[in-house]
């Protein structure tokens, strides 16, 4: 994460951008009035230089280009068909079967016998138990060579959305030649937090597919959910490491999301394992593409 997070973009560079100069009209500024307007009028191409921003070499401009991006890009994650979250739902289930708090209402029958002296029927006596989410998700974003800009920032709504979706199932990871999990499949984290670790990456190293794809199994094999989902954000260039297709065929689950203009490989691996693969023209292409993937 930190070798990740030191590459900075100047404003000389910056400066070349489209209304850059309108939205950052000086060093440590950032006219919030100037992004909603060029959001309006170019959601893509302005949410991409928001998410270049967030790395800024200028401070001040990058903290306040964060705070705006996470607060972004987590909305636009909102949008797109409602769809059960997955976050568990109360059951009744026999005691023999579940540990939780006994239902006086719905056990009365049980409870009348045992006090009666009868012998306590434990599948007569409910309790109430949360059940897990029937569905487990692991998101892998590819942040070799050039993670940035409009790449950047549909990674930062995919993950998100994921958060939204399945909070209490799923899993983030980010690779190159390495693989670094911002959320563990089992762990509690908001999606504020998780999209604010991904702004601080920028494109490094070369791909190693392979390893992201085991990765991403060793996640979901923590997971007790009917449906296990691999969603892969990459071009599918492996440059380093084993041949992709063994791990990527050997998961449950795969659908793939490539940058639209660059999805050769991409649509080659998802045909060799039976995957799903669908094309990503931006970020705000991200949340109708994902409810896709994961709902058919």
């Amino acid at each position: 994460m930190a070798e990740a997070g030191r590459r900075t973009t100047s404003r000389r560079d910056l400066s070349r951008r489209d209304r850059f100069e309108e939205i950052s009209p000086d060093v440590g500024v950032l006219d919030e009035a100037a992004f909603d307007e060029a959001l309006a009028e170019d959601p893509d191409a302005t949410l991409a230089l928001l998410a270049d921003m967030t790395g800024a070499t200028d401070e001040a401009l990058r903290t306040l280009a964060r705070r705006l991006a996470g607060r972004v890009l987590v909305d636009l994650a909102r949008i797109g068909p409602e769809r059960r979250r997955g976050v568990g739902r109360l059951r009744r289930l026999p005691l023999s079967r579940a540990e939780g708090d006994v239902d006086l209402d719905a056990s009365l029958d049980a409870v009348a016998l045992a006090r009666a002296g009868g012998p306590l029927d434990a599948d007569g006596v409910r309790v109430g138990a949360w059940s897990r989410p029937d569905t487990a998700v692991c998101l892998l974003v590819d942040r070799s060579g050039s993670m940035a800009g409009d790449r950047l920032a549909a990674a930062g709504v995919a993950a998100a959305a994921v958060l939204f979706r399945a909070p209490l199932d799923c899993s983030v990871v980010a690779f190159a030649e390495d693989a670094v999990v911002l959320k563990a499949q089992d762990e509690v984290r908001t999606a504020d937090e998780v999209v604010g670790d991904l702004l601080r990456l920028r494109g490094f190293g070369v791909t190693d597919l392979a390893q992201a794809l085991r990765v991403a199994a060793r996640q979901l094999d923590r997971s007790r959910a009917g449906r296990r989902i691999t969603l892969l954000m990459s071009d599918c260039r492996a440059t380093t490491g084993g041949d992709p297709l063994d791990d990527a065929a050997a998961l449950t689950e795969l659908a793939v999301l490539a940058p639209d203009g660059d999805t050769d490989d991409a649509r080659a691996l998802a045909q060799a394992v039976g995957a799903v693969w669908t094309p990503l023209a931006g970020p705000t292409s991200v949340p109708d593409a994902l409810a896709r993937a994961l709902h058919g």
